[in-house]
């Protein structure tokens, strides 16, 4: 697991796992909420994963959805929500991806070699780790108006629901937040 998946999961999991186990003993509206929650941070989660796909990230959103109440029985409470929420959002990508690959197969593949893939490979790497560093320099009220909107693709009364912060200290957050980060790559080049 990523650093920045352990930031996302840290944040989510008590809050969806409250959630569910309220729903799992009745509550309906707290079930709705956990299902509307969790298609937020699923969102999230596949979408990084499957960057350029978003039509099948929806559709993998809904069925991950499907498979985990249909799998709900088997959830035990004890465990952390998000790790049995991922297991089952990871086997279903894996299926796509299967799915897709049988389909691929009909293509000429390119040579994995070439020299362009692994320097867009390392690029992605270095650029992620190097955002995740100027992110980590932001105080919180900055950083995680940041990286919920525009990283996880949160709303702003989503990320000022989850942060406890209003919705205008959230735009303000993200604004002086970016004018940092804007300031420090203009320095440092």
């Amino acid at each position: 697991m990523t650093r920045w998946d352990a930031m996302v999961k840290s944040d989510a999991e008590p809050v969806l796992h409250d959630l569910f186990v309220r729903g799992l003993n009745g509550d309906a509206a707290a079930y709705r909420a956990f299902l509307q929650k969790l298609s937020v941070h699923l969102r999230a989660f596949l979408g990084r994963r499957l960057f350029g796909w978003p039509d099948e990230v929806e559709d993998l959103v809904q069925e991950c959805l499907l498979a985990m109440h249909n799998q709900r029985h088997t959830y035990q409470s004890d465990q952390p929500l998000t790790a049995w929420v991922h297991a089952i959002a990871r086997y279903k990508m894996i299926d796509l991806l299967r799915a897709k690959s049988v389909r691929e197969d009909l293509n000429d593949p390119l040579d994995d070699d070439l020299a362009v893939f692994a320097e867009s490979a390392i690029e992605a790497s270095d650029a992620k780790r190097d955002l995740g560093g100027l992110l980590d320099t932001l105080p919180e009220r900055q950083r995680l108006p940041i990286l919920h909107v525009k990283i996880e693709g949160l709303s702003v009364a989503e990320t000022a629901s989850l942060t406890g912060m209003s919705e205008s200290a959230v735009k303000v957050g993200i604004h002086r937040g970016l004018k940092a980060l804007a300031a420090r790559c203009r320095s440092a080049a």
